[in-house]
């Protein structure tokens, strides 16, 4: 699955063309590299995103293409 859209379906980030833009600027990061948008994430992935000074890192444990609100958590594990 595309490195943006998995990014909306799990609601770490809410838009994905906010999660699109967040790529372009070299933000987010999977497995310590930067990644573009169109990045493949599967099982096992460490995810990196800069959110201004913060940093968030997220481990994929599941790709699924849509989920219900409740259950976008299972799909990742916060670092």
């Amino acid at each position: 699955m595309r490195l943006d859209k998995y990014l909306k379906v799990s609601r770490l980030i809410k838009r994905r063309t906010v999660a699109n833009e967040a790529c372009d600027a070299g933000r987010v990061m999977i497995n310590g590299k930067v990644a573009r948008a169109s990045a493949n994430v599967k099982q096992g992935d460490v995810i990196t995103i800069q959110f201004g000074n913060k940093e968030v890192k997220a481990e994929v444990l599941d790709v699924q293409e849509t989920v219900k609100k409740d259950e976008a958590k299972e799909l990742f594990r916060y670092l």
